[in-house]
């Protein structure tokens, strides 16, 4: 049976090695901080922000919130990323997705400065990325990969293959594999003998967003599944990408879901805006 890849307990590893950095870093004049803004009642994204801010509050990071309304204009979010963009306290701006209709999220994740955008949504560091020179990675792929290196998985030679290809998940951990020497297969829902192509692969990392599209005997004899999907399937019940009970007999290791990749996303965030906070204490 596969080993559990404890995805809550890494993580509380992880935010413990930030809080420790943090103190070091506030005993030098310098509190790390993040923006979050929040347009709209979307019930999700608020629980996720408070999340975001408790996150803060536990590793001593400076948590500036701002919850607009949904009639907020595009041209005052602009504005207000502007400000952040030139507040001395800010590492780290996020603008919680969705967004309402009437804003153009292109414009406004353009509109972050790429030195504080701790997403890693902005072009020029999707650009950075691709050119193995990242400034900052996208938090849940960066996650991923903080798994993959906790779990002792080298990746070196391996034959990867990545199930999604969305631009926050599927493409940067690809790019994030290919840097630690992997052989990179990037499939999707529509790629041709799609049971193939994860059955030759060493370690199998779940995009897609369809509840347990990847069967368990598609999986190699000890391949390493990460599985990032998240779907709920009726009124409570969560699902992985990966039907997790059948992967357990071929895999060597699994994530579940929940309990997976999900804690490593926030902790990943509160990473970059630490990041980013000693580039400025850096810089002096």
């Amino acid at each position: 049976m596969a080993e559990i890849i404890d995805g809550k307990a890494i993580a509380a590893d992880i935010r413990e090695e930030i809080k420790a950095d943090t103190q070091v870093l506030v005993a030098k004049g310098v509190t790390p901080g993040l923006a979050v803004v929040l347009v709209g009642e979307d019930p999700a994204s608020r629980v996720y922000v408070s999340m975001k801010e408790k996150a803060c509050a536990a590793a001593g990071i400076f948590s500036d919130e701002h919850k607009l309304p949904a009639e907020t204009s595009e041209a005052d979010l602009l504005d207000l990323i502007a400000t952040l963009n030139a507040d001395i306290r800010i590492d780290g701006i996020l603008v919680q997705l969705p967004l309402p209709d009437h804003i153009d999220e292109s414009k406004v994740l353009d509109a972050i400065s790429p030195e504080k955008d701790v997403d890693g949504f902005h072009p020029y560091n999707v650009g950075r990325l691709a050119t193995g020179n990242p400034l900052f990675q996208p938090c849940t792929p960066y996650g991923v990969m903080k798994m993959l290196e906790r779990t002792g998985v080298d990746l070196n030679g391996k034959e990867v293959v990545v199930v999604g290809r969305s631009n926050i998940v599927g493409k940067p951990v690809a790019l994030m594999c290919l840097a630690e020497h992997a052989t990179v297969t990037i499939c999707h829902s529509r790629t041709k003998d799609l049971p193939a192509k994860v059955a030759a692969a060493d370690v199998v990392i779940a995009a897609v967003g369809r509840p347990e599209m990847i069967k368990g005997d598609w999986i190699k004899p000890g391949a390493v599944v990460i599985d990032v999907g998240v779907n709920r399937v009726g009124e409570k019940k969560l699902v992985g990408d990966v039907d997790f009970d059948g992967a357990l007999v071929n895999a060597a290791a699994i994530t579940p879901v929940p309990g997976g990749v999900g804690p490593m996303t926030i902790t990943m965030l509160l990473y970059n805006t630490l990041v980013s906070a000693k580039r400025r204490a850096a810089k002096g």
